[in-house]
């Protein structure tokens, strides 16, 4: 089948991947648009996971500010070179996490940042509210389990539903743009402030 020059521009601007890699993937699909998207989607995927391990020391602090001022954030996100920095499409997506932290109020940036005391106390709170409830002891296993994976994804940012597509993670559209940009990208750290908030501390 005769791919067609129009196909390669439209899949070209729609994943931002390189003319010879939409032209493989229009023919991997036999021409198939949603196919070949997909193909390159998952291709793209299997690049951001190789490109993790890459030193990234370049970046921006975004800071953003919602609700006339009774919201604000800063994060600070992280790529290889200075050059994608600077780039639209970094510094597009380092506000896209500013505003996903205003919106969805994540504590942690990534499971492993949870500390060990608070993911006990989670289990504790599950445990006491299963067997008040008279729960056999292999279900309350399972309660446990089910409240923990809850609030994982709720404070956890790169396991939040994407505010502006919650089909997708935040993990996936960092990942989505480690591919499209071709360079590692880390959300290093956050922090949020709320008017009128008090600290646990």
């Amino acid at each position: 089948m005769a791919i067609s020059i129009e196909q390669i521009k439209q899949l070209r601007e729609e994943t931002g991947a390189g003319i010879l890699d939409c032209r493989k993937a229009l023919e991997q699909a036999n021409g198939d648009f949603q196919a070949a998207l997909e193909y390159l989607r998952e291709k793209g995927m299997a690049t951001a996971a190789k490109r993790a391990e890459r030193e990234t020391s370049e970046g921006m602090i975004e800071l953003y500010s919602h609700g006339n001022g009774r919201v604000g954030v800063m994060v600070e996100v992280n790529c290889e070179t200075d050059f994608v920095a600077r780039s639209e499409a970094f510094r597009t997506f380092a506000h896209e996490i500013a505003l996903q932290i205003a919106a969805a109020s994540p504590r942690y940036v990534r499971v492993e940042d949870i500390p060990a005391e608070v993911l006990d106390k989670e289990v504790e709170a599950a445990r006491a509210h299963a067997e008040e409830e008279g729960k056999p002891a292999a279900v309350v296993e399972r309660i446990i389990e089910g409240r923990l994976a809850k609030f994982k994804d709720e404070f956890t940012l790169l396991r939040q539903p994407y505010i502006r597509n919650e089909e997708i993670t935040v993990e996936k559209l960092l990942l989505q743009n480690i591919a499209s940009i071709g360079e590692n990208i880390v959300i290093r750290r956050f922090a949020r402030w709320e008017l009128g908030e008090h600290s646990d501390a």
